[in-house]
């Protein structure tokens, strides 16, 4: 494994290469380091001492200093995302040595293998922000969460957004199928049963089959394979750094795998038909989610039972309002026809998408200012 030499230009067409940059004459630490650059799908470049470019210290987006180099550096302009690597834990000087030459972080390997390649798989990836994700329930069987989960995902790629939807309910027959793509190539889930660590965002988002516009990652048809909940993390929050939008349409019973999808979760949405049983279910299963995940909501769905309305609901289970979900009448029909819930446009379940979409993305615009 070789990085791109010193003489050769930058990867990046801009200017701004997109894999680290290697400060380091230690062959031993030099091998790791190639090693771990290629574990997290990164090119980087090396130098055995500060760049003759000054470009080539300031533009990379991560600067490895081995610890034999630290003093050939000590001039470099400061900057972030610096980072001192060596492999003596013993060594009391490496922190003055890491304060003159302004690093950020200290590591040593083989310790900090794992943190280091997730941040230079970061900078393979360009992460920016994550995507926003929605999990949306069933307050009882048969409520509508899965119509509701691929119309938002449906709405959320016809307005732009890299869209990933995700069938976390393996019972659920999947949404491959509601999505009228069963047959499409791609990986289900048990492709990834055996993921650890980091998966990688685009060759997960490539591996997937492509359906109107977005991505799916469903269930196959085959004998049910229990998919691990450190598989679970690793795939969603692969999903999640790719940013746009991921909707995931949740089980009712909260296994360990669950879980690990509710905690990356920005926001719930439990779809709750408008009648006393139904709000019954509603309250235990909100009981379960609201352990985990803090911001869940109430999307209401008609007809509704005398004396009940969407408020009432709402206030009921103690949880804020999202919205009425409307009925839309044909869906059905052109669901077995070979068009998704969302498809139509101008139909009620499309405006409702596009509405709840405008105020997320609004709140999640607002909270990061």
């Amino acid at each position: 494994m070789t990085g791109t030499d010193a003489h050769d230009p930058p990867p990046a067409a801009t200017g701004r290469q997109s894999g680290p940059l290697i400060v380091t004459e230690d062959p031993g630490l030099l091998d790791d380091l190639l090693r771990l650059c290629a574990a997290a799908g990164a090119t980087p470049e090396v130098h055995p001492s500060l760049p003759g470019r000054r470009s080539g210290w300031e533009a990379a987006p991560l600067v490895l200093v081995g610890d034999d180099a630290a003093r050939r550096v000590r001039g470099a302009p400061r900057r972030r995302g610096v980072v001192l690597v060596g492999h003596d834990q013993d060594d009391p000087g490496v922190w003055r040595r890491a304060v003159e030459i302004g690093a950020d972080h200290v590591l040593m390997l083989p310790d900090g293998e794992q943190w280091l390649v997730d941040r230079i798989a970061d900078v393979a990836e360009g992460v920016g922000r994550p995507a926003l994700t929605v999990g949306v329930i069933g307050g009882r069987g048969g409520a509508g969460a899965s119509t509701l989960a691929c119309a938002l995902a449906v709405t959320a790629a016809r307005q732009g957004l890299r869209t990933l939807l995700v069938d976390a309910d393996p019972l659920g027959g999947g949404l491959d199928v509601l999505l009228g793509g069963e047959t499409t190539e791609g990986l289900r889930w048990p492709a990834f049963a055996a993921s650890r660590g980091r998966v990688g965002g685009g060759a997960l988002e490539e591996s997937l089959p492509a359906l109107h516009s977005l991505r799916v990652l469903s269930w196959d048809r085959g004998d049910r394979v229990a998919v691990p909940p450190q598989a679970v993390r690793a795939v969603l929050a692969a999903a999640r750094r790719r940013g746009g939008a991921v909707v995931v349409d949740l089980p009712r019973r909260i296994d360990d795998g669950a879980a690990e999808v509710l905690a990356q979760l920005d926001l719930g949405l439990l779809v709750v038909p408008a009648e006393l049983r139904a709000v019954a279910a509603a309250g235990r299963v909100a009981s379960a989610v609201g352990m985990v995940l803090r911001d869940l909501r109430v999307a209401v769905r008609g007809p509704y039972a005398p004396g009940l309305d969407d408020r009432a609901v709402a206030g009921l289970l103690g949880l804020p309002l999202a919205g009425e979900v409307p009925a839309e009448p044909g869906l059905p029909r052109a669901v077995e026809g070979g068009q998704p819930p969302g498809a139509a446009v101008r139909g009620p379940l499309a405006r409702f998408c596009r509405e709840f979409w405008e105020r997320a993305l609004t709140e999640t615009e607002a909270g990061t200012r």
